[in-house]
């Protein structure tokens, strides 16, 4: 199946020059046709080291038994200038693609991040017993660069991976909706999934975005409307807003419009933050002050019946629950993930 998102779109290998930048910027590539990835995250890193979790940890998510990865690397159909990543000149083009099975994609990719957390076994900051319990991972986060869903086998990628006993988040800038239904055909459920939401108008989005799809608003809340039957199926939904002053951090009470027409179990609004490339494309001062979030997402919250159940200063992110039973159940959930004894060693 195709969409228009794809359709037209010529494809070039990744060369060897930028696939040397991404393993110099800490990036793991794995598998023969180069479009999957992982790296070790920040948090991950932390925790190895006794420090703190990061803001999912609301989700039940261990950060240290976190796999951070991507199926399409370098590959997305937005050019958003908060984008931390680099653009390659191939960034927009999918169509003609070579790609690997997803069965190939989960073992490398675990493989990658065994080696990759090999270098913690002997930091004495590195408690040997959370170790060995890190390289049993427990989640993937289908996140770190790209848009997911251009990878036409998300749907048995996601299954490949609940199969090994591992949860999946999956963060999509939800302009392939058909590819949704099919994961809901196919009883392909992430744990979580995070549709994220840049404007509240179909001229803004393309604006804010640099789509090379049109119709970019449309499709986005096509997909906005397969939340119910994601959380139907025992799917954690989530409307993410990544907020960027002068840019697209404006409109709350649009955005208020969108989580009560579409009443996820969680919102959460982001500050973008001033890293990597996007400090070529922005200013430093597009990057709000926790304060200024908060005072945005009272706004947006006020307007809604979601209330804040995490106010991490540190990322910069403002998670609330739409009620007390959305609470419950993510809580059941949460009980449930902390037991996972994760993909084990072979």
């Amino acid at each position: 199946m195709t969409d228009g998102a794809e359709a037209g779109l010529q494809f070039v290998k990744m060369d060897d020059l930028r696939l040397e930048m991404y393993r110099k910027a800490g990036y793991r590539v794995v598998g023969e046709r180069r479009h999957s990835a992982v790296e070790v995250c920040r948090w991950t890193k932390s925790r190895l080291r006794g420090g703190r979790n990061c803001y999912k940890s609301v989700y039940g998510i261990d950060s240290g038994r976190c796999i951070q990865m991507t199926p399409t690397l370098d590959l997305c159909n937005f050019a958003c200038s908060w984008c931390w990543r680099p653009f390659g000149p191939e960034r927009h083009k999918a169509h003609g693609r070579e790609w690997d099975d997803p069965r190939t994609i989960v073992e490398e990719m675990v493989r990658a991040q065994r080696e990759l957390l090999s270098g913690f076994g002997g930091n004495p900051k590195t408690e040997k017993s959370y170790y060995r319990l890190a390289m049993r991972p427990a989640h993937v986060a289908i996140s770190l660069d790209g848009e997911p869903t251009l990878y036409p086998m998300i749907a048995d990628l996601i299954k490949e991976i609940n199969a090994r006993g591992m949860t999946t988040f999956l963060v999509t800038n939800g302009t392939m909706p058909h590819r949704l239904r099919e994961m809901l055909e196919r009883g392909a459920i992430p744990t979580n999934l995070f549709v994220s939401v840049y404007a509240t108008n179909p001229e803004d989005y393309v604006k804010v975005t640099k789509s090379v799809v049109p119709d970019a608003y449309e499709r986005v809340t096509e997909s906005l409307s397969l939340l119910k039957e994601f959380e139907r199926r025992g799917c954690r939904t989530v409307i993410r807003l990544t907020l960027v002053k002068g840019l697209n951090m404006k409109d709350p009470e649009g955005y208020a419009e969108i989580v009560n027409r579409f009443r996820p179990s969680f919102v959460e609004l982001k500050g973008y933050a001033w890293l990597g490339q996007s400090r070529q494309r922005l200013d430093q001062s597009a990057s709000p002050r926790f304060s200024e979030l908060k005072e945005f997402a009272e706004v947006v919250l006020d307007r809604t019946s979601y209330k804040p159940v995490m106010l991490d200063s540190v990322s910069v992110i403002i998670v609330a629950v739409r009620d007390l039973e959305s609470w419950r159940r993510n809580l059941e959930v949460v009980k449930v993930i902390s037991r996972l004894p994760g993909y084990g060693l072979r």
